[in-house]
């Protein structure tokens, strides 16, 4: 939930000056500018919630101090059911109308604070689905309380490449309000209305100190030179960038991207090699039909030109202190990832036993093995890593035909291995079913559908 860039660049600001993200605060009311104001305000309207709502949620879990909130103490589904249903309940009801109540939002929105509309990108319909799937996450997942919590830090780091202002949370938290209200229909009753600001005032305290504390660390978006565009095969290209400032990853994780032709509109992509001495990142990109970003990257990047880049992100990382062997099953340019934990897998060898690493490269013809040749000299360098081409659609290839998830469970060893599993949706879908029972609980890794490129 978030308002994107005024401009191809955010305004130049001092560091923390940024609300960085939209803090949900309770219905019924305006809202302050300022951040700590908005904070008294919610603490205040949440203390009254808790005098009228016995269990209310943010009453026990909300902190304004700033702190990190992801060791707060964990709240008991058992004590708050009354609340949690009652919000599920009347959320059900929107996300039956889901599209029209996000056409009744930014409709209400733009019509009484037209302003904002120039901040927005110029298609609304992505953005619209984006807004409605976070709001469905947080409301499915608040009786879950360390979920929701990770969930909302990461809402709240990651928005602040956006540009939100403090002076943007009235228009839209008030307009936000008025929506569920609205759809809510009769069933909006006092009731409701507290369930529904103790959830939300929860929201607000967790995504602001999370932004805050962020603002502290890095900034809000980095300005990258693109130093190498490698043009692989005719919709691929492998682009080289430097931040302008130290930009800070663990392998495996991706960045969202927005390129000066269309400003406002953010996409995210892998980051496909281990961290660098010289700060430099590669990035795999296909273009994809109707891909703005993507197509800008493959065909109208240039050395020389520059985009901005966002925050790394993704949970998708190997853990620092294990020694089990490396299983990573790629397909596409889910290869960047893996690639990227390869590498730091082969930097950071340490006496004893050597782990064995196997590749899985899946395409459909053998040219969309874009990045073969470069793995080859990784196997040169660790004779521990085996790559393995496959390809599903070559008959007369010389070497392994098939589909990628049927031909990794027919050859891959999954015994005291950690698996690491990236590309298309589908294809890491089917390759988790099939690896399931024959891996460890909880040593097959990959990022949620369509978290990256």
């Amino acid at each position: 939930m978030a308002i994107a860039l005024d401009g191809a660049y955010p305004d130049d600001e001092p560091p923390g000056d940024l609300a960085a993200q939209y803090g949900l605060t309770p219905f019924g009311g305006r809202f302050e500018p300022q951040a700590e104001r908005l904070l008294s305000l919610t603490d205040a309207y949440l203390r009254a919630a808790s005098n009228s709502v016995p269990g209310s949620f943010a009453a026990r879990t909300a902190r304004r101090d700033g702190q990190p909130l992801t060791d707060s103490p964990v709240v008991h589904a058992a004590d708050l059911d009354a609340d949690f249903r009652i919000v599920k309940e009347s959320f059900s009801r929107i996300t039956a109308n889901a599209e029209a109540a996000m056409e009744y939002f930014f409709s209400r929105l733009f019509v009484h604070y037209p302003e904002i509309r120039s901040m927005f990108p110029h298609a609304m319909r992505d953005h619209m689905e984006h807004v409605f799937a976070a709001l469905a996450h947080i409301v499915w997942s608040i009786d879950s309380p360390e979920a929701l919590t990770a969930y909302l830090v990461r809402l709240g780091r990651g928005h602040r490449k956006f540009g939100v202002k403090e002076r943007h949370y009235d228009p839209f938290l008030t307009v936000l309000a008025e929506t569920v209200r609205h759809f809510s229909g009769s069933y909006w009753t006092g009731q409701c209305e507290a369930a529904w600001a103790a959830a939300l005032g929860h929201v607000s305290s967790v995504m602001l100190a999370a932004a805050r504390q962020d603002a502290a660390l890095q900034p809000a978006w980095w300005i990258g030179e693109v130093v190498q565009h490698d043009q692989r095969c005719q919709d691929l290209a492998v682009l080289t960038i430097r931040p302008d400032q130290r930009l800070h990853y663990l392998p495996g994780q991706y960045l969202a991207v927005q390129v000066p032709r269309w400003p406002r509109l953010w996409r995210n992509f892998s980051i496909a090699n281990a961290p660098r001495e010289n700060g430099l990142i590669d990035l795999h990109v296909r273009a994809v039909r109707g891909g703005m970003v993507s197509c800008s990257l493959v065909r109208g990047m240039r050395p020389g030109d520059t985009l901005l880049l966002g925050q790394a992100c993704g949970d998708m990382t190997a853990p620092a202190d294990h020694d089990r062997d490396l299983l990573c099953i790629a397909g596409g340019t889910g290869l960047a990832p893996l690639k990227a934990i390869i590498e730091e897998a082969i930097s950071a060898r340490r006496p004893g036993r050597r782990r064995k690493i196997t590749l899985f490269f899946g395409a459909r013809t053998e040219e969309d093995l874009y990045d073969l040749a470069d793995l080859r000299v990784l196997e040169w360098i660790d004779p521990s890593l085996t790559v393995i081409p496959v390809v599903s659609q070559q008959p007369r290839f010389d070497g392994i035909k098939g589909m990628l998830p049927e031909v990794a469970a027919r050859y891959a060893n999954c015994a005291g291995a950690e698996v690491f599993i990236s590309g298309p949706d589908r294809m890491v879908a089917k390759t988790v079913r099939l690896l399931a029972s024959r891996s460890q609980a909880g040593h097959i890794r990959h990022d949620p559908p369509g978290s990256a490129i």
